[in-house]
């Protein structure tokens, strides 16, 4: 009977390589090898500056994040001002259209009816000028007021470059 050869598992075969291997290297005591004085200050150097990079983008980090946060504030009171407004001239434009159309229903003439659309339909379009005005300058207002911490941190930064 022939004998077949058995191979052995991958983890083992690794285990063996693994001790061969170490076997075959030399045995260094690392508590009596010297390091340069010119390699440990080298060393020495790098930690610090690697410190003082990671400071620096820690700082920056807060700025970037308080200045999100300022940023975010001042729109959602923004906008918040501004649906308001918005709020204010639907109520006051529904209310119109009730009056209107009560004012309608209480014609006695046709031409009562005409005088009293003419006059909504003016009444109407000063109001809606008024409305849009107040509410562009509303959102000019909000736009201004949420770029300027975005400004300044671009001006601030521009001059700690230069």
């Amino acid at each position: 009977m022939v004998a077949e050869a058995t191979t052995p598992s991958p983890k083992k075969a690794a285990k063996a390589a693994t001790a061969a291997f170490e076997a075959s290297m030399p045995k260094i005591d690392l508590s009596t090898l010297e390091v340069p004085a010119a390699v440990r200050e080298l060393a020495e150097k790098s930690v610090q500056s690697a410190r003082e990079a990671y400071e620096k983008i820690k700082v920056s980090a807060e700025e970037t994040t308080d200045l999100l946060e300022d940023t975010y504030s001042t729109a959602s009171k923004g906008v918040a001002e501004y649906n308001a407004v918005a709020l204010e001239s639907l109520r006051t434009n529904v209310n119109a259209a009730f009056d209107f159309v009560g004012a309608l229903f209480g014609a006695k003439s046709v031409s009562e009816a005409v005088e009293i659309s003419t006059g909504h339909l003016r009444k109407q379009f000063d109001v809606l000028s008024a409305q849009t005005k107040e509410l562009s300058v509303l959102a000019q207002k909000v736009a201004t007021e949420t770029a300027e911490p975005i400004k300044a941190s671009v001006e601030k930064t521009i001059k700690k470059a230069s």
